[in-house]
């Protein structure tokens, strides 16, 4: 098995779960995190992947990649980022696996080179990104192909995840919660949107368990795809009220038609969105369903959590207070 782990973007939060995980199930291993955001000792290294990649250990074809590096939230950056961290990233670091003969790399996309549309994707689906982001991370797969392709010994795990929430996450889910128990939030222009999303605890277990799967089964496949959510995904609505149910909390949630909604967001945007990060943009993205199916994930990679458990098991994580 393994006998050494390096996760590029390991200070993030996805990154911070997967070294927790590793060092439970790995304890005689080295863990080795590469981030800019490192404290410099020899598992904690200063690492800005759109720059060739140089560490100091001891990597070969028994060590595992994980590349976590990216550039992710959208809106939020210039068009130029996505490009010159997301793909300048995978280059670099499929060049670090060429360099050290490195067999496994495990990368994590998104479910936006599917583009934002209604209809259901699946793994099959022909992705049309249309953000800058979407374009970005379908490049970056590109190229870890490339690298799987070149020797019969390597191999690729890709997923795209929904919204991943936990622990440390302070992105949508947390925004959700946080309108919830302000009476800020509403249902924007409608309560069926569908929102494809999974617990960061089952997304880390998941993708180690992919990486492990491909050394001990010959038949798996050489790159391994899949749509990493909820099966089948859930509605905001259906988000909204687990996460009432799990917390305690009791709210009616309000519903405002899309016009009013928007103009709403609007007018908070020139507030500086309230502290909840409210903008025409992020209500836009609410109204859009992110439609994916995770069937085939579902089958081979079972989640562990429900919804409702997963909203508990944070919240019991970090006291009742993390999100606050």
């Amino acid at each position: 098995m393994f006998e050494s782990f390096v996760i590029f973007g390991g200070c993030g939060f996805i990154g911070s779960h997967m070294q927790r995980l590793l060092r439970e199930k790995y304890p005689d291993a080295k863990v080795y995190v590469a981030d800019l955001l490192a404290d410099g000792s020899e598992l904690s290294q200063k690492v800005d992947v759109r720059e060739p990649i140089e560490m100091q250990g001891k990597f070969g074809k028994n060590t595992l990649v994980f590349n976590f590096a990216a550039i992710h939230r959208t809106p939020g950056h210039p068009d130029h980022a996505y490009f010159e961290t997301n793909i300048r990233g995978a280059e670099n670091v499929c060049n670090f696996a060429r360099k050290h003969g490195i067999e496994n790399i495990v990368f994590t996309s998104s479910i936006a080179p599917y583009g934002a549309a209604e209809e259901l994707k699946t793994e099959e689906t022909l992705p049309t990104p249309n953000t800058p982001y979407g374009i970005s991370k379908l490049v970056a797969e590109k190229i870890h192909r490339e690298w799987a392709a070149e020797n019969e010994n390597h191999r690729l795990s890709i997923v795209r995840p929904g919204i991943v929430f936990g622990t440390g996450e302070n992105g949508n889910m947390t925004r959700l919660y946080k309108g919830l128990k302000s009476h800020k939030f509403a249902y924007a222009g409608r309560r069926d949107t569908i929102k494809a999303c999974i617990y960061v605890k089952d997304l880390v277990r998941v993708m180690l368990e992919m990486a492990e799967k491909s050394l001990v089964e010959p038949q798996i496949d050489k790159v391994q795809l899949y749509n990493c959510c909820y099966y089948p995904s859930f509605t905001i609505e259906q988000i909204a009220n687990a996460m009432l149910k799990a917390v305690g909390m009791k709210r009616h949630i309000p519903y405002i038609p899309k016009t009013p909604m928007m103009a709403a967001a609007t007018v908070c945007g020139m507030l500086g969105g309230l502290g909840l990060g409210i903008c025409p943009a992020r209500v836009k993205k609410l109204m859009v369903s992110t439609n994916i199916e995770a069937k085939k994930l579902a089958r081979d990679y079972p989640l562990k959590f429900t919804l409702e458990e997963a909203f508990a098991d944070w919240w019991n994580d970090c006291n009742q207070k993390c999100l606050e």
